[in-house]
């Protein structure tokens, strides 16, 4: 199959499809006559592996090392149960992040309870302050925006 119908058929971005080859977490296709790569059941397997792994927020790094033990099936799991224990913790400290930005986001909400020019807001004002009152330097909560950081992973993941 062409990659028209490799991304119609697991729901990724064509782009996306193509990210994956250059990173190698696909093996490259065969080319026809016409120079179209040309995909099969293996990479319509993978696809689908690499983009449940996405869905669960793992890395590509992560992946990478699942798709090593996928492909080596005689090969102990145990470094797969410790990856996966360690996004396990990873996950819950994002969400402990998530509920801080919460609480910050509800804060900021709350010092601005009604309409009002822009130049009496509440909520413009406390964004102006750097230091949230923990003491910390307030910071994006990384991870939380998939994708942001490959805009060719935005679309199909």
């Amino acid at each position: 199959m062409k990659i028209g119908e490799l991304a119609r058929l697991t729901g990724t971005n064509v782009e996306t499809i193509r990210y994956y080859e250059r990173d190698g977490l696909l093996p490259v296709p065969a080319r026809s006559e016409g120079n179209f790569r040309i995909y099969g059941e293996t990479h319509v397997q993978r696809l689908f592996v690499i983009r449940r792994c996405r869905s669960l927020d793992m890395t590509l790094d992560e992946i990478r090392v699942l798709l090593h033990f996928k492909e080596s099936p005689q090969e102990n799991c145990a470094d797969v149960n410790r990856l996966l224990e360690r996004h396990i913790g990873h996950v819950a400290q994002r969400m402990q992040e998530l509920q801080e930005l919460e609480r910050q986001l509800k804060e900021l909400r709350e010092r601005c309870g009604e309409a009002r020019d822009a130049a009496h807001c509440g909520i413009l004002d406390g964004l102006s302050q750097a230091i949230v009152p923990s003491g910390k330097t307030a910071s994006h909560v990384h991870g939380t925006h998939r994708n942001c950081a490959n805009p060719n992973l935005q679309k199909g993941k």
